[in-house]
């Protein structure tokens, strides 16, 4: 799987000019899951994404994590981070299957929120209009495959 993960003071989603999704503090998390993903790749990712030690101590280093400051997080399925750039129109046949990346999405919602953290969600296969400010800014690429 896929994640990039950026620090916000706050972010939300909109769907049809409704929120369906939004936070203070905390990570916003665009996720793909790629066709050879498995569950073992979802925790993977969620124990990461709990204990990544990102935002800042009383000292202004980055040695804190988003349980330990209490801060949300707004995790948002986004196919396109697997995207082919070879040629100048992206080709998306690297992101796995929709029923796979709705599973596994899902299923990464549901274990970063087992791990005490509170979690919104974007909507799955929706046209969603995503807006954030970044902190920082700090923004991160993760890849299960590296971890």
């Amino acid at each position: 799987m896929k994640a990039l993960l950026q620090r916000v003071t706050r972010a939300s989603v909109t769907v049809k000019g409704q929120i369906v999704g939004q936070i203070g503090p905390g990570l916003l998390i665009l996720i793909c899951a790629m066709p050879e993903d498995t569950e073992s790749e979802a925790d993977k990712l969620a124990t990461k994404i709990a204990k990544l030690r990102i935002f800042k101590d009383e000292a202004g280093k980055m040695n804190l994590s988003l349980r330990d400051t209490g801060g949300s997080a707004l995790i948002v399925s986004q196919f396109t981070l697997a995207a082919d750039l070879r040629g100048n129109r992206p080709g998306f046949s690297y992101a796995a299957p929709p029923d796979l990346a709705k599973r596994l999405y899902e299923d990464v919602s549901v274990k970063v929120a087992a791990l005490g953290i509170p979690v919104q969600n974007g909507v799955f296969g929706a046209d969603m209009d995503v807006s954030l400010n970044n902190d920082g800014p700090v923004t991160l690429w993760m890849d299960t495959a590296t971890l």
